[in-house]
């Protein structure tokens, strides 16, 4: 079976990498000159499999007003004349209620803690190297009011089998002694022991390698144009160097791209582009650098050590498919680096980076079969490509190639959009 991929992001090559192992023939297209370039580049490095949870909350528009006047604020809204952009944020605000988070939520964690339980064994056999940890994350809260409001969310963590730790202001320290330095500005956390890290492009290079090994062509440089549609099938895909591609079956990886590129064949997906940044500098002192990743709950800022390296990342911009890193871009996740572990990284080498979040209004990744028989969609993971990556990659694999995979595809397809 000739199977053609659409994206080399670590969702792509999860997806072209558990298709190779399956047995089948994979081209993968992707319009940059090599794997990982877009949204894995430099993404927060979280591998958040306790923080699974649906952007659409009780409570969140309210939270977002208030975002929206902090001086430091997690969140930017451009007004664009945009009905792509209302009709997403209004759908989004219709899942801000107990029951549509509880069922968003419960379709997300089946995928992250899929996700979780396969990933080890990827790793153990191919042997990449990806600059992983398995110290968790702590969420830092910086007011008694945060650490009383996560009560709620340990319950919900509990209810769908997340490990986590309620720590005190000297609890956080020993897990990450380098916050003693600025004991005054927290009162104490929330550690999701589940939790692991690594470098996502480097991750997704390396397996790209393997698959390439297992006879994956990767084509790079191919921008689609389009689908051929014949006889009620997928025919190929219209690419604008090397013409029509042709597989049996077609696989649509392309984050935020996807819905532009599947509205053309009539499959309408509310996957929306959410803007965040990042800054990764190196190392200066390790005994006050990071050991694994703190988010930040006020700022909604993770800051997560890779190797040498310091990534911190964050904000959300709604502002379209811009991909402009602006000269103050990036100066709420540079102030919470320099405010909670000062001594430990060079600022003035910060690399500063910007990426495309494919968001849908429920937070629930898309996945699986579309109308057209050979045509599959693995898109839509928001703020978690890198969480959920492998989880979908091999349970979309096991789809396309008519096996039972291991988790229940309900309420993960793009027929919950009608679709």
């Amino acid at each position: 079976m000739k199977v053609v991929v659409m994206g080399a992001g670590v969702i792509g090559v999860t997806t072209a990498y558990y298709l190779a192992k399956a047995g089948a023939e994979v081209t993968v297209l992707d319009r940059q000159d090599g794997p990982g370039m877009e949204t894995s580049y430099a993404n927060a490095g979280e591998l958040s499999y306790g923080m699974t949870s649906p952007w659409a909350a009780p409570g969140i528009p309210v939270k977002a007003i208030k975002w929206l006047f902090m001086k430091r604020r997690p969140l930017f809204i451009w007004p664009l004349i945009s009905p792509t952009m209302w009709k997403w944020s209004w759908q989004m605000i219709q899942n801000c209620n107990e029951d549509a988070y509880r069922i968003n939520k419960s379709r997300m964690v089946r995928v992250s803690n899929y996700s979780r339980d396969v990933m080890p064994d990827l790793i153990a056999e191919t042997g990449i190297d990806y600059e992983g940890r398995a110290q968790g994350t702590l969420q830092l809260f910086r007011t008694a009011k945060q650490m009383k409001a996560s009560r709620a969310d340990q319950e919900i963590l509990a209810e769908f089998d997340s490990p986590f730790e309620e720590l005190g202001r000297d609890a956080c320290i020993a897990a990450e002694p380098a916050l003693a330095e600025v004991r005054h500005k927290f009162v104490g956390g929330l550690r999701l022991t589940a939790d692991r890290t690594g470098d996502c492009r480097m991750f997704t290079m390396a397996l790209a390698e393997k698959a390439a090994a297992l006879g994956v062509q990767f084509q790079y440089g191919q921008s689609i144009k389009g689908f051929a549609v014949e006889n009620g099938q997928i025919a190929g895909v219209e690419t604008e160097l090397a013409g029509r591609i042709t597989g049996d079956k077609y696989v649509c990886a392309l984050g935020s791209y996807a819905p532009i590129l599947l509205r053309k064949v009539g499959i309408n997906l509310p996957i929306y582009p959410v803007k965040g940044y990042s800054v990764t500098l190196p190392v200066t002192d390790d005994a006050f650098a990071p050991q694994s990743t703190i988010m930040d709950e006020t700022h909604k800022v993770a800051i997560t050590r890779l190797g040498d390296r310091i990534r911190v990342a964050g904000t959300a911009e709604i502002a379209g498919y811009s991909g402009r890193l602006g000269p103050h871009a990036t100066d709420t996740v540079k102030h919470v680096i320099g405010d909670l572990f000062p001594k430990g990284g060079d600022i003035s080498q910060a690399e500063g980076w910007t990426g495309l979040r494919p968001m849908t209004p429920d937070g629930t990744p898309v996945l699986g079969a579309t109308t057209f028989d050979n045509l599959f969609l693995n898109t839509g993971h928001g703020t978690l490509g890198w969480t959920m990556a492998c989880g979908s990659g091999r349970a979309v694999a096991d789809v396309v190639m008519g096996k039972q995979p291991d988790i229940d595809f309900d309420g993960l397809t793009a027929a919950r959009y009608g679709q």
